[in-house]
């Protein structure tokens, strides 16, 4: 397999999801019942509460609403999310209804295997609808900052060929957003590959 035949490494860095349950939470019982919990109300309204397997802290509101960060999968997120929920159940708290999670954020490191031309897909975008928006300010910012559309997230390009992919909802919109990515550079002569 040549280098150009080789796909992306793509490695998600972080999954942000929300949840709710259907009525608030005494956060003062679940302090009593989980002395692990991290509850600070005078320098922010929320508890922490961290997970080891997946490794997550996960936010819990007085209202019931909670926020998982440092999720490595959608899957990931949904068990820390999970797990919480039954760990306050053990604890004699009645939770009712069922959880209802949302994913938020999907941060996703990439190498695409050859350097970018910064400059040059800069000037392509102006000339080429590559169903998004392109910025490009090198004296700011050391890469170029596409917001694609199709699928919605933001790819921060370098030239390198390292990106950071931000803002998708799924792993696959990640997978998709990359490989369109890739294919424009491939197709506009703005990657060059490494020697194999």
């Amino acid at each position: 397999m040549t280098e150009i035949e080789k796909k992306p490494e793509i490695k998600v860095e972080n999954v942000v999801a929300s949840a709710s349950l259907e009525h608030g939470i005494d956060l003062q019982a679940v302090v009593k019942a989980l002395p692990v919990v991290e509850y600070r109300p005078d320098v922010f309204p929320g508890l922490v509460y961290r997970t080891k397997r997946p490794r997550t802290a996960n936010l819990v509101f007085r209202t019931g609403k909670m926020v998982c960060t440092g999720a490595k999968s959608e899957k990931e997120a949904r068990r820390a999310l999970k797990k919480v929920v039954r760990k306050l159940k053990k604890t004699g708290m009645v939770i009712h209804g069922k959880l209802h999670i949302k994913i938020q954020n999907i941060v996703a490191s990439v190498v695409l295997g050859g350097r970018v031309d910064l400059e040059g897909f800069y000037k392509m975008g102006g000339e080429v609808d590559l169903g998004g928006r392109i910025m490009y300010e090198p004296e700011q910012f050391p890469g170029v900052i596409y917001r694609m559309e199709d699928p919605q997230t933001v790819i921060l390009i370098f030239s390198s060929g390292k990106l950071v992919c931000t803002g998708a909802k799924k792993e696959e919109d990640v997978n998709q957003a990359v490989m369109k990515l890739r294919q424009e550079l491939d197709e506009n002569d703005a990657i060059i590959y490494n020697a194999p």
